[in-house]
């Protein structure tokens, strides 16, 4: 398998979710989308624009917009419902349980902005609780891309899953890392990188440094696998198993609290499948703060430096 590695063109996931919901919306005259009073920010104006009639800006009232989007799918649409991470997953959580979740609604939820990749907008817009949060509600599936192409195939994707769906992407332009023809599955992981001494997974942003991270390690002699891990639920037990058998040590990286999070789930593989030395990169028990993304990064430790850190601890502890 070739190695990937990142490309000088950068595009945001939320861009990308714009442009997939227009072409959704063409081809599939049950779509409605609706969203939260951001819909320039999360980019559902461009559908909102196309396709008035199905468009639905709800205001600042998530929790109502979670249930009229429920209402709707009773009715045989499929509603794609919008607003940032922090409002989706946190503001109306109790909706998205009971009342779409609970009661197997056909609801896809994309929420923008999610991590301290937001960077700017400080702790109060940057949501890093949302896999957890997600994750821990019965039936739901959460999808979390790392790139633009691969934001297209899991809207896509959720759109043909019949039952609730929830997916984080970011805000700022990120490098595209993935290619057309890469197969795209809900619950099969995308090994981006093969090596025998360490397996890297990550997902959304930080499947960029994971790579990056097995660069330098490549340049100290230790060849790390990294595993695109775009679905944290249903989760992918069998490739983290194998990857773990064959490098004997992992390490996990998201821009999420570690409590809960992808690096939660791989664990929890693990320990039953196969326990191996572990490191995970994540934020430790913190709120995010003002910033630039990059200086953020360094701040929580987020960094490919980082993760070749922890990719060497755990190495070692073989």
């Amino acid at each position: 398998m070739p190695v990937k590695t990142t490309t000088t063109k950068m595009v945001s996931t939320r861009e990308a979710y714009g442009e997939t919901l227009l072409e959704l919306g063409n081809a599939h005259e049950e779509i409605v989308v609706l969203d939260a009073d951001l819909s320039k920010s999360t980019t559902t104006a461009k559908f909102g624009k196309k396709f008035p009639n199905r468009f639905f800006n709800m205001g600042i009232a998530e929790a109502n917009m979670m249930n009229t989007a429920a209402g709707l799918a009773t009715c045989g649409k499929v509603p794609f419902v919008s607003t940032f991470s922090i409002f989706a997953s946190g503001r109306a959580w109790e909706q998205v349980r009971n009342t779409v979740c609970h009661s197997g609604l056909n609801v896809k939820i994309v929420a923008t902005h999610g991590g301290v990749a937001v960077g700017a907008d400080g702790c109060s817009h940057q949501c890093i609780e949302d896999f957890a949060l997600m994750r821990a509600i019965p039936t739901m599936t959460v999808m979390a891309p790392c790139d633009a192409v691969e934001t297209k195939k899991a809207v896509t994707a959720a759109y043909h899953h019949k039952g609730p769906v929830y997916i984080r992407l970011g805000r700022a332009a990120v490098p595209i890392l993935t290619e057309e023809q890469d197969s795209f599955s809900i619950g099969k992981a995308l090994i981006m990188r093969e090596g025998g001494d360490v397996a890297i997974i990550a997902c959304e942003i930080m499947v960029a440094e994971a790579l990056k991270a097995a660069e330098m390690l490549s340049a100290k002699g230790v060849e790390a696998s990294v595993v695109n891990l775009h679905t944290l639920k249903p989760i992918d037990r069998e490739t983290i198993t194998m990857v773990a058998k064959e490098t004997g040590a992992v390490v996990t990286a998201e821009q999420h609290v570690l409590d809960g999070g992808m690096g939660s789930a791989v664990a929890m593989v693990l320990a039953k499948e196969s326990p191996v030395p572990m490191e995970m990169i994540g934020i430790d028990n913190r709120f995010g703060q003002s910033g630039e993304p990059a200086t953020l990064f360094k701040e929580y430790r987020l960094t490919a430096d980082d993760i070749a850190a922890a990719a060497l601890n755990a190495y070692n502890r073989k």
